[in-house]
């Protein structure tokens, strides 16, 4: 099967454009892994109403209508990190209600929709409402972005919600085969776990079509992916000879009958191990509760310090509990290390950061020293304390792993245009099962001069900064671009510090002069050429962080030729 590729990214080798493998040139499902399937049996041509499978047998059609031209198909918002439900539910449901208010089914001029629960939530307020995954709920007030006022059918109580906790009811977000934004590296190893067995299947979005979705199926111990596209009338298909009206009906075609995959669909991906699922499936929410979405200068002594997880220059980080009922983090700073009114206004933009791979802020203490900055918990502590203790047992895989992870909060950022300044070990944190995300984002800014002391002096962290940055205080996204080139020999040598043996200032003077840091002790070659690429001594010949992320997600399969053909994302 032929590949063509795409323009190559910030002079590195391009990846192989999707484009160029389509399901229609057989007539027949293809996977990207495996190639075309033989010649299979072919029915009639159909439209997106009358549905007809293999053999002239009818495709039984749903009610539910998700296709273009009829329901708005929703996405993951890479800001909230939830279904972009605005869309299902047509721009607002009518409501009466003020911006404070609860609205009451009594004003509502439509009947409210009913949206179901992925997850368990406890309320953290007396205006929460808390519900069980699985059960229905009437959403009355929808108008207030991040939290939702609504009613349980079952037991009529009424309250806020989490709105990124729910989807609506038969929409594909509520399916247990529905993954949302997740890559096709992601998709494998979900699939390949030991929880799942052959057949086992998921749909994801299309990493690289917009309005495309992708079948990734387990066959033995491999995984094959099918792109999944829509028609300009409405509907989907994987070969355009069978089409369905809904994912769903689809879903249930190649349940019964496998009609050119690889194999039927057996049973939807196990999400995760049961023992994770109470951290891993739930995301953050938008803030603590509906109280403090915008007002989020909280009260200290709604927080409660229950243990210390770490300690740095600037201040400490504890496990805490905010009212009670919410595990939280708090980061206090040391008096005097930056001012409250410049911290307000840049927490104004870190709070508005939303991706899964950034440490989500909740609230802020500011009105007296030590300021503290409440975010979500990330129990194990700081990457850089955790690779020298219970990580040291990790093996390259899951290093790779963080360090892909780490690069796609960073292609975030580089999005946005905002810029870390402190990109180390030291500020990633970790969750359980490998997940890390990024902490204290542009903070580094607000630590006033004399707290950073003199260039060469021990706060300042010369040995991870950019030369132009040490030099001449020219941040930009590619001075983190080098900070992240420094984060991968931390990674590889489990919390080393950078440049042993050389002080801050020898450190300064032979970097300037060409000096990199040898390759790590049992670093993959492959590995150290993408530090060098993060160091290069031209900024604008670093890679960009999208490059370094794909680049880290793909890394064992890069050097291969089967690659080439294998990697196309769908």
């Amino acid at each position: 099967m032929g590949t063509c590729f795409s323009k190559s990214r910030s002079g590195v080798k391009a990846k192989p454009d999707e484009t160029a493998l389509s399901s229609e040139v057989m007539g027949a499902p293809h996977p990207i892994i495996s190639g075309g399937h033989g010649p299979i049996q072919t029915g009639p041509a159909v439209s997106s109403v009358g549905m007809v499978g293999v053999g002239g047998v009818p495709v039984a059609v749903g009610s539910v209508v998700v296709a273009t031209g009829q329901e708005p198909r929703q996405h993951i918002g890479i800001h909230s990190g939830h279904p972009a439900l605005d869309a299902a539910l047509g721009g607002g449901m009518p409501n009466d209600a003020s911006e404070g208010g609860h609205g009451s089914p009594g004003i509502m001029s439509a009947a409210p929709k009913v949206f179901v629960a992925l997850y368990d939530y406890d309320a953290r307020t007396d205006e929460d409402l808390s519900f069980k995954k699985g059960e229905h709920l009437e959403i009355l007030n929808d108008t207030q972005g991040d939290w939702w006022f609504a009613r349980s059918k079952s037991t009529k109580h009424e309250g806020y919600i989490p709105s990124n906790y729910v989807a609506k009811l038969k929409s594909i977000e509520a399916e247990p085969w529905y993954f949302g934004k997740i890559k096709r590296v992601e998709a494998e190893k979900k699939l390949l776990s030991p929880e799942n067995e052959h057949g086992a299947y998921l749909i994801r979005d299309s990493e690289s079509r917009r309005n495309d979705y992708s079948l990734s199926v387990r066959d033995g111990d491999s995984v094959k992916h099918y792109r999944i596209r829509q028609l300009d009338e409405g509907g989907f298909f994987i070969a355009r000879r069978t089409t369905f009206r809904a994912l769903q009906d689809l879903v249930d075609h190649y349940s019964r009958d496998p009609d050119g995959l690889c194999v039927n669909l057996k049973a939807p991906c196990v999400q995760d191990q049961p023992a994770q699922q109470s951290w891993v499936e739930k995301p953050s929410t938008g803030g603590l509760s509906h109280k403090t979405r915008d007002h989020w200068e909280i009260d200290r002594s709604s927080l409660k310090f229950i243990r210390k997880l770490g300690q740095g220059q600037f201040g400490e980080v504890w496990e805490g509990q905010w009212n009670n009922t919410t595990p939280v983090a708090i980061k206090t700073l040391k008096p005097g290390t930056m001012d409250p009114k410049d911290f307000l206004e840049e927490a104004h933009t870190m709070k508005k950061l939303r991706h899964p791979k950034l440490v989500q802020l909740y609230a802020v203490c500011t009105l007296a020293e030590p300021i503290y900055i409440i975010t979500e918990l990330m129990k194990n502590g700081s990457l850089l304390e955790y690779l020298q203790g219970k990580g040291r047992s990790h093996k390259l895989p899951q290093l790779i792993d963080m360090a892909a992870q780490i690069a796609a909060g960073m292609a975030f950022l580089e999005q946005q245009n905002y810029i870390h300044r402190d990109l180390a070990a030291r500020n990633i944190l970790v969750g359980d099962n490998n997940q890390v995300k990024i902490a204290d984002f542009g903070l580094a800014r607000l630590i006033k001069e004399d707290e950073y002391e003199a260039r060469v002096g021990a706060r300042f962290p010369i040995k991870w900064t950019a030369p132009e940055a040490a030099n001449y205080s020219r941040f930009s996204i590619k001075s983190d671009v080098w900070s992240f080139g420094i984060l991968l020999t931390e990674l590889v040598t489990y919390g080393r510090i950078p440049y042993p043996g050389m002080t801050n200032a020898e450190v300064l003077h032979q970097v300037e002069h060409g000096y990199r840091m040898p390759s790590p002790p049992q670093c993959p070659v492959a590995l150290y050429e993408i530090m060098l690429e993060c160091w290069h001594k031209d900024p604008i010949k670093r890679p960009t962080f999208e490059t370094l992320q794909w680049k880290l997600e793909d890394f064992f399969t890069l050097e291969g030729s089967e690659y080439k053909e294998a990697s196309i994302a769908y």
